[in-house]
């Protein structure tokens, strides 16, 4: 990983986890803006982020899009691990495209379940041919998170239910301090399979969020966790 100008919009504890972990990568961090300092996506601009190659946006949903917008609109490549703020995706591809500036966002940066998602999707082709089994999925996170299903259920349901061409429900458990854990179960009356992924620290989003933001550095376009792991292993 080569080193990078960063700046991060979020001063929460991921944003702190992204720093700490960029410092330690040779990351230079330009800024860490905070809620005050970026109402409504106002305070941002490619000066008062310090000039960056790249920023990093993990916020609230009612935040993201203003913070979003204001980076294509200043030429800032920027990778959003916020989730919840889905239905705009559309409305920010296109400022995107107008201002060419590139877009990377996924619902979890674990290098770990973005490979999940894709065996979500293959057990969805192998189980479509198996009526007996029902599908579930169950999510736990931290008492704070406010979007209920994760976007990283949705992802893994959608991977599982092209295949099976049929949704599956979701629970979500809001507790304590957990980071994050996604369990698809597939069971029939003699028998379970479950798929699990469970984060013990914060500091594995960071890390996929540092990679992802490398990975965007000079591209153009809208991207995902898919395209930096497909891409990058053929590169």
């Amino acid at each position: 990983m080569r080193n990078r100008n960063l700046a991060i919009i979020g001063d929460g504890k991921m944003g702190q986890a992204i720093r700490q972990l960029a410092v330690e990568r040779g990351w230079r961090v330009t800024a860490v803006v905070g809620e005050h300092e970026s109402a409504d996506g106002a305070g941002i601009s490619r000066l008062s982020l310090g000039e960056p190659d790249v920023a990093v946006e993990f916020t609230q949903p009612g935040a993201a899009v203003a913070n979003v917008t204001s980076c294509l609109r200043e030429g800032v490549p920027v990778v959003v691990g916020t989730t919840g703020w889905y239905d705009s995706l559309p409305q920010l591809t296109r400022i995107a495209t107008e201002t060419g500036t590139p877009l990377l966002w996924s619902p979890n940066f674990s290098l770990g379940v973005n490979v999940l998602i894709e065996l979500s999707r293959y057990a969805g082709k192998l189980m479509s041919t198996l009526e007996d089994f029902d599908a579930h999925i169950v999510e736990t996170h931290h008492s704070k998170k406010k979007d209920a299903p994760s976007g990283t259920a949705i992802a893994i349901a959608k991977a599982a239910s092209d295949a099976l061409e049929r949704p599956i429900p979701a629970t979500s458990v809001r507790t304590g301090s957990v980071p994050g854990t996604h369990e698809l179960i597939f069971d029939a009356a003699f028998e379970q399979l479950s798929l699990t992924h469970m984060a013990r620290d914060r500091r594995v989003f960071a890390e996929g969020a540092l990679k992802a933001a490398d990975w965007l550095v000079g591209r153009k376009g809208v991207f995902t966790m898919r395209d930096v792991l497909e891409l990058s292993t053929k590169s």
